[in-house]
């Protein structure tokens, strides 16, 4: 039987903080969990974790592209697609990035990039996700995988992974929690993406 892993698809991150969920999906790669090859990371911070991390620990190229540089939102996004281009990307992950991608962007890789958000899509979208559910009072809250399209945390979802919340929790008691289940469905998606196991039909991912 022909094997569905011959052609290994390149994973490539954008990334604007520390990258922890960058570095947990990375490593999966890395080694050789998730059967696909590194490509590059971009970040929108020079001073983002993301970039020492993927240099010293994954051997990485990574890229500082900074906003500021560019005349407009669509001048930096085309430099960054120039990059991801280059290296044959496959699959982009959002991995932390803090600014919204263009529909622009978002066509050139339809279907092909994966979000992680800190709740339970769709509620609390946006920023703060953690905060909003806690100061709405709700009794679970979690995470979710999803490709993005045009929308705020729109897209379809992939995965999603539930926590409970306790009364006396705080803020970083509920952040941790979720964090760690981010980092199992991320990499999941990931490596399901990877062996051609998602498809998209209407709102809804199939996972074959």
């Amino acid at each position: 039987m022909k094997s569905i892993f011959k052609n290994k698809k390149t994973v490539s991150f954008l990334a604007s903080g520390r990258g922890s969920n960058f570095s947990a999906t990375a490593r999966k790669i890395f080694e050789k969990e998730i059967n696909a090859k590194l490509g590059i990371l971009i970040c929108d911070k020079p001073d983002a974790k993301a970039l020492s991390v993927a240099k010293e620990e994954f051997k990485m190229n990574s890229y500082f592209v900074d906003p500021k540089s560019y005349l407009s939102k669509s001048e930096h996004e085309e430099e960054m697609v120039r990059l991801l281009k280059e290296v044959k990307t496959d699959l982009v992950v959002t991995a932390g990035y803090m600014r919204i991608l263009s529909p622009s962007f978002v066509k050139e890789f339809k279907n092909r990039i994966i979000n992680i958000h800190p709740a339970l899509l769709p509620s609390f979208p946006g920023l703060s996700a953690q905060k909003q559910a806690l100061d709405y009072g709700v009794k679970i809250t979690g995470c979710t995988s999803h490709f993005i399209d045009d929308g705020v945390d729109t897209g379809p979802i992939i995965m999603q992974s539930v926590i409970r919340i306790y009364d006396n929790d705080l803020l970083s008691d509920v952040s941790a929690r979720i964090l760690a289940e981010e980092h199992k469905i991320l990499s999941e998606s990931v490596k399901l993406f990877c062996e051609d196991k998602l498809r998209i039909v209407g709102r809804s991912v199939i996972i074959r």
